[in-house]
């Protein structure tokens, strides 16, 4: 039996991963130690499906002009990237058209060189699923693209006949030409596509601010958990991995509060240092559900060593988006990583966040009850006697409104409630006072 199952080998059929080289530069002014940064490289290499497989680091005042390391240490690339038989180089800073098309020139012809945002938006590719999300990627993708085209038909250039003067105009400049036309096309065109599903979100944005309900975004570093934490207060079975940019697309859920109030929570595209500007462009639109909530909740991975230098790379991405006023409050999530002296030493540097496991569910409690408060104080302390043929209002108290007290007289109904932001006009003819305790 033994004998006929050697007969038919089994063979591997799983792909190779990519061989990459990562490449960082430390300059003198870098906010990033370039050890961090390049170990965070690699888990974006990682997730791209390529495997690292050797660094190259170097220290400068600036980039080189013309191949963003210094001569010698690209000539110390090409052989190590014979020696390894390497497949991909992966610089973590963003080259310049030319800076790439000389480091071609430097390597192997079949050797790719690309840059973190390559990289970033070809795991946004995997990762994008809905209409909106693909669109997005492919908006970031063609701006990313259209400086670069030049490069990619210089082989044509050089093959031109002849030289001199009227041979500046050949088939490589034409081929250009016409790509940087549709490239510029297929941007408009993605452009008017994602503004059309914007105004359809927008009006799905009026909707919840009109039905009052509280609007509170989940931002953070990417991988911080922010989809584990919607999923463990709202169910809402969104994907989550422990991978950079395991989700794209913003998801809206509501989350009804212990004393009956319903809020909105937004869980959005996590931000990473160096997050390419063309990615923030592009998804201008999913990163609206943050400009325009009422409240943030900043995720933060605990667990990470890293986290104050993703909690500054999270901040500046909120204060470009014009989100930098909207008051927040700070999670540190996956606590169940943390040793007792490793959880209290963070508590007192932090006295006034909150520390939570979205896995485990510890301090989950204190979260809701946080949100309660964020509730509050967004609501409208008012005292009201309405009239019996309002009874509408009354109803409305009862479904939209926090009630402390009712109390029914021969002139009507006498309510001391919290009233959210967008309903208190309804009210304000019936005001008998408004409390401001």
């Amino acid at each position: 039996m033994s004998k006929n199952l050697n007969r038919f080998p089994l063979h591997d059929t799983a792909e190779e991963p990519e061989k990459a080289i990562l490449v960082g530069v430390e300059f003198p002014h870098s906010e990033w130690p370039l050890e961090e940064t390049l170990a965070e490289l690699g888990r974006l290499a990682d997730t791209a499906g390529a495997q690292p497989v050797a660094r190259i680091t170097q220290k400068l005042a600036t980039p080189n002009p013309a191949t963003f390391i210094g001569t010698g240490k690209a000539q110390e690339l090409a052989d190590l990237c014979r020696s390894l038989g390497a497949d991909v180089v992966i610089f973590d800073d963003e080259l310049t058209p030319s800076q790439q098309s000389n480091l071609e020139k430097c390597v192997d012809r079949n050797v790719k060189i690309i840059d973190r945002t390559a990289l970033i938006l070809d795991i946004f590719a995997l990762h994008a699923h809905t209409r909106e999300g693909r669109l997005q990627v492919r908006l970031a993708q063609n701006q990313y693209l259209l400086p670069r085209l030049r490069g990619m038909w210089a082989h044509l250039a050089s093959n031109r006949m002849g030289g001199g003067v009227g041979s500046r105009f050949g088939e490589g400049e034409s081929q250009l030409e016409v790509d940087r036309r549709l490239v510029r096309k297929r941007i408009t065109s993605i452009k008017r596509e994602l503004a059309e599903l914007d105004r359809n979100r927008s009006l799905q944005r009026q909707s919840r601010t009109a039905s009052g309900m509280i609007r509170i975004a989940l931002a953070g570093y990417t991988n911080a958990g922010k989809s584990s934490l919607l999923n463990r207060l709202t169910d809402a079975n969104v994907l989550s991995y422990d991978k950079l940019f395991a989700t794209l697309d913003s998801t809206t859920r509501k989350l009804t509060l212990p004393e009956g109030r319903e809020v909105t929570l937004t869980d959005t595209v996590g931000f990473i240092q160096k997050l390419p500007t063309t990615l923030v462009e592009s998804f201008k639109s999913t990163l609206e559900e943050i400009r325009e909530a009422d409240a943030i909740l900043h995720i933060v991975d605990a667990s990470t060593p890293e986290y104050e230098h993703q909690i500054a790379a999270v901040e500046d991405v909120l204060t470009q988006i014009d989100a930098g006023k909207i008051s927040r409050v700070t999670v540190f999530n996956k606590i169940d990583a943390l040793t007792p002296d490793e959880l209290d030493a963070l508590t007192a540097r932090y006295p006034h966040a909150l520390f939570i496991s979205a896995r485990t569910g510890e301090g989950i409690d204190d979260l809701i009850d946080q949100l309660v408060r964020l509730v509050a104080a967004q609501d409208t302390h008012l005292t009201v006697k309405i009239p019996f043929d309002r009874g509408d209002l009354v109803s409305l108290a009862h479904q939209r409104c926090f009630i402390s007290r009712e109390a029914y007289d021969a002139e009507g109904t006498t309510i001391e409630m919290r009233v959210p932001a967008a309903y208190a006009p309804a009210f304000g003819a019936y005001a008998l006072e408004a409390d401001e305790s």
